[in-house]
């Protein structure tokens, strides 16, 4: 697997998973209805990203996307030492590495950047697989906002916020 910069020629491959993934709402906050010219739009910022920010996709030798990163300041001012970033991996990719080496991928870009350590605002806790991961790379658990997500099925359920120093 190759990680490397997305561009604007990768969404057609992103789109169907970002949309499924999205339309769920298991996982994300972002609204379930959110369009494809909106998701894809650089000034609104939700997933490519202009600078600062970056944005990568996971792609197989044949060059087919297995998943994507966003990685970005979590705050601006005297906050912009932090760093965020979110991830998404096509499900048919699902348990074939694509999460860690994405995730591992954007410490590695935020520590060479830079940046005094990673956060994540929002991992719901339900999303078990998600949040092994990234205690498995270091991230601890720092607190966690209580019925912050409404999952559609598990109802109101918590959101982690995750911290690794680097």
């Amino acid at each position: 697997m190759l990680i490397r910069e997305a561009t604007g020629r990768d969404w057609a491959a992103i789109w169907p998973f970002f949309r499924d993934i999205v339309a769920a709402g298991e996982t994300f906050t972002f609204p379930a209805e959110l369009a494809q010219e909106q998701a894809r739009d650089e000034a609104e910022g939700w997933w490519l990203l202009p600078e600062p920010g970056r944005t990568v996709v996971a792609v197989d030798e044949a060059g087919v996307v297995l998943g994507t990163a966003k990685m970005n300041r979590n705050h601006m001012g005297n906050g912009s030492h932090i760093a965020s970033a979110s991830y998404m991996v096509a499900p048919r990719c699902s348990g074939r590495g694509v999460g860690r080496a994405l995730c591992a991928h954007t410490v590695d870009w935020a520590r060479a950047d830079g940046y005094r350590a990673m956060q994540f605002n929002a991992v719901v806790e339900t999303n078990v697989h998600a949040v092994r991961l990234y205690q498995s790379l270091g991230f601890e658990v720092i607190g966690t906002l209580p019925e912050g997500f409404n999952h559609p099925t598990d109802g109101y359920v918590g959101l982690h916020i995750m911290h690794k120093r680097l």
